[in-house]
């Protein structure tokens, strides 16, 4: 039996001697380095990895593969940590490889509209060099300041613009990977079209690290959009979503179509002293976001806006005025997340069909309260692209340990009626640790199979994240 002392004697060995192999790679034994970076924004599972390396370039990395892979050693690729399936969490001696040290825009071609920069720049870096160039990214989310390039790809990250741009993938142009034998691809380098064969960029997009570590990317920039107007509408209840998304796609452009409940609101509220969105308290909300490059644009929306309310789906709402009350509007949105943190929640990141949203929703949300009425449910998500968030809030009284068990119960409950409903369980947080017992849920078994074989070819020796996915 190996005792803890062992297993640490045996991690200081192993760190050594990669400090005399590769004696430029700055590398971090810290205790507060190894619970920082050996964990994501999960907090089920703790975090023991045997140090943190900080590599400054795909040859530095290139040169930690081969080395890992010479010593069997289990790397975990490290972003900005902000993935909520344990995708990033080293529990198990994993050496974690933090991209924090690459954070160079590399270049940027005007006649491609191409940015081209290291995996470890963060989201909010990369919208700021767009706006330089006088251009636009669309991907975005409220952890844009701390997600990196990198673990965007990784996850093939959606945020709320995928109803009008989609997912990271269709921004991704180039990839420079080093797979788990410590070779290099550069994938696609940057063209539209490319009809040689297999993709192999679109395959390391959403393999979460398993398969290699991304050290470049290659984005496409977009022309940005006209002014943006935001709305905020109060329903009567959830069966009414989708006749005011509908009425509202058909009356403009939409960027974004976000729904939450009161009790999101609440928390929201509470959490930061917000005065409530609406004079009058409604069961749910929607928060929509639409092109305005016209006077003609508002007044379509807001006509759609009259029709609604008369129909009865719509109770209140408020059109912003300035770009300052859009940014306090989506508050009420992006803060929901950050406001209950301390209550541990357990998160469920599922998608169905859009025509699907509504009666999976109400279905689900009966389940949850017929088997569980013990637990504070909160719901929220991306309408516009059938993404849903269930939040499930720690009982104050409930231990973190007692609380994952009860919930691993109720993801039976949840992950059960996706399949019901041939969804998935991950609509952008990927499957990490938490997910991967349930992916037959969203996977058949031949398909996972192929990920098997997938994976044998990429990472042989089956230490690029392992546990993780597969």
């Amino acid at each position: 039996m190996t005792t803890s002392s062992q297993s640490k004697s045996n991690f200081n060995t192993r760190v050594k001697d990669l400090q005399n192999q590769l004696p430029d790679l700055l590398i971090s034994e810290d205790v507060d380095d190894l619970k920082n970076y050996g964990r994501d924004w999960t907090r089920f599972i703790e975090p023991k990895p045997c140090a943190v390396v900080f590599p400054r370039s795909t040859e530095e990395v290139q040169s930690l593969v081969r080395w890992a892979k010479d010593k069997q050693q289990a790397l975990v690729p490290s972003g900005g940590r902000t993935g909520l399936s344990g995708g990033a969490v080293a529990a198990d001696g994993e050496l974690v490889v933090s991209l924090d040290k690459m954070r160079n825009i590399i270049s940027f071609n005007a006649d491609d509209r191409l940015l081209h920069v290291q995996a470890g720049v963060t989201t909010a870096a990369v919208h700021a060099a767009a706006v330089e160039q006088g251009l636009f990214y669309p991907v975005d989310f409220a952890s844009s300041g701390s997600s990196q390039i990198g673990g965007n790809v990784a996850t093939n990250a959606g945020g709320i613009r995928v109803l009008r741009y989609g997912l990271t993938r269709e921004q991704v142009r180039g990839l420079t990977v080093v797979t788990g034998t410590g070779e290099r691809l550069d994938l696609n380098q940057g063209l539209i079209k490319n009809a040689t064969g297999y993709d192999l960029r679109h395959l390391m997009i959403g393999s979460e690290g398993t398969l290699g570590i991304i050290t470049e990317v290659t984005l496409a920039l977009v022309s940005p959009p006209p002014p943006l107007g935001v709305m905020l509408l109060g329903l009567t209840g959830i069966g009414d979503i989708m006749p005011v998304f509908n009425a509202c796609r058909h009356a403009g452009r939409l960027t974004a179509f976000e729904f939450f409940t009161q009790a999101c609101v609440e928390q929201v509220c509470a959490a930061h002293g917000l005065k409530a969105p609406l004079d009058e308290v409604c069961d749910c909300y929607v928060l929509l976001e639409f092109e305005q490059a016209t006077e003609a644009d508002e007044a379509q929306m807001l006509a759609a806006f009259e029709q609604v309310l008369e129909a009865g789906y719509v109770i209140d709402g408020v059109l912003s005025q300035s770009d300052s009350q859009a940014e306090e509007l989506w508050r009420y949105r992006e803060w929901i997340s950050e406001s209950i943190s301390h209550r541990t929640p357990y998160k469920n990141d599922v998608s169905v069909r859009i025509a699907q949203v509504t009666e999976f929703l109400q279905s689900l949300d009966q389940l949850v309260t017929e088997h569980y009425p013990e637990f504070e449910v909160l719901w929220y998500g991306h309408i516009g692209d059938g993404n849903l968030h269930m939040n499930v809030l720690r009982p104050e009284a409930m231990s973190v340990h007692d609380f994952h068990s009860h919930s691993e119960r109720l993801t039976d409950v949840v992950y059960g009626e996706v399949a019901r409903y041939k969804g998935s369980i991950s609509a952008e947080h990927g499957v990490g640790i938490l997910k991967k017992d349930w992916l037959h849920h969203s996977r058949s078994d031949a398909e996972r199979a192929l990920f098997m074989h997938i994976k044998q070819v990429f990472d042989p020796s089956g230490i690029m994240n392992p546990g993780k996915v597969i």
